[in-house]
């Protein structure tokens, strides 16, 4: 029997044909990034831990060397090391950290969709650490410049506000405005204590005198130069991820070593030879509590 080969191809049905004829399925496989910090950023940690270790040992024993009453600046100062090296044992020894997960869609128009997963480390540690030293850091300021009261409550918890917002913004969403809305928010906070210390602070130091004046306008430069450092570290190593952890943990020890053992150091050297910058407590600072406030049983009932 003789088949004709062009009616034998008419008469095969057209979903056989279909069926060699499909594209063949495209597998996307999401990529995965992992970013914590390396042999150099671990080495940093531990080695800014003994410099405020050491830190902390020198600034007790100075002060020591003074009367009780005139050793407010003495203790600020050694708890602001105190708790920053706290904070870099924790970061050091694997404790304080966390990680923030981030997923990045990129749409594509004749395949599917590609999904990146970036996983970087994030020091709360730091930030626990920064609330509760910057407001030391703002007090120690606050009492060279004679700052009242009021403006020194505003600066602190303008300083707290910074902290916290860019702890948010640490941990904020890449795929919603919130993340950059909480930086700016840290930044405004920060213009608010530039604010207080740039005019308020340098009218009242000067007012104490030309040497107090020009101390504090060192000083608290320095200090302000070193904190506006922190939020461009942070939107180029958080924020933007230009940064790996190894290289933000460095930037971050030096800002550190500068803004708290070489700042406690200057302060207390200069706090010596500068006697303007005295804060002399007495009362319950400098004696405890006197007879005068304690509670004697039976005196009401002899006087009766």
């Amino acid at each position: 029997m003789i088949v004709d080969p062009v009616q034998a191809l008419a008469d095969v049905p057209t979903a056989t044909m279909a069926k060699h004829h499909q594209s063949p399925q495209v597998t996307i496989v999401p990529s995965f990034e992992l970013q914590e910090a390396g042999e150099n950023g671990q080495r940093t940690l531990w080695v800014v831990f003994v410099v405020m270790l050491i830190a902390t040992i020198a600034f007790s024993a100075m002060a020591w060397s003074v009367p009780t009453s005139k050793r407010l600046y003495h203790v600020i100062t050694t708890l602001i090391v105190m708790t920053a090296s706290l904070s870099y044992f924790a970061m050091a020894s694997g404790d304080g950290i966390s990680y923030h997960t981030i997923k990045i869609t990129e749409k594509h128009k004749h395949v599917p969709d590609t999904t990146e997963t970036i996983k970087r480390q994030v020091y709360w540690a730091r930030y626990v650490d920064w609330s509760l030293t910057t407001p030391l850091l703002l007090l120690d300021l606050s009492l060279v410049a004679g700052l009242n009261g009021c403006h020194i409550l505003i600066a602190i918890v303008a300083d707290l506000v910074m902290i916290l917002t860019g702890l948010f913004a640490a941990f904020g969403n890449e795929s919603t405005p919130q993340k950059w809305g909480w930086y700016a928010i840290a930044c405004i906070a920060y213009l608010v204590i530039v604010w207080h210390l740039a005019v308020h602070g340098r009218a009242m130091a000067m007012q104490k005198g030309g040497k107090v004046g020009g101390f504090f306008a060192s000083i608290a430069g320095f200090t302000l130069l070193l904190w506006t450092a922190y939020p461009i570290i942070w939107g180029i190593a958080d924020g933007s991820r230009k940064v790996d952890v190894d290289g933000e943990i460095i930037a971050y020890a030096i800002l550190d070593v500068l803004a708290k053992p070489v700042f406690g150091l200057w302060l207390l050297l200069t706090h010596l030879n500068m006697p303007e910058t005295n804060v002399e407590l007495g009362g319950f600072w400098t004696h405890g509590l006197s007879s005068e406030g304690t509670i004697r049983v039976g005196d009401d009932e002899e006087g009766a």
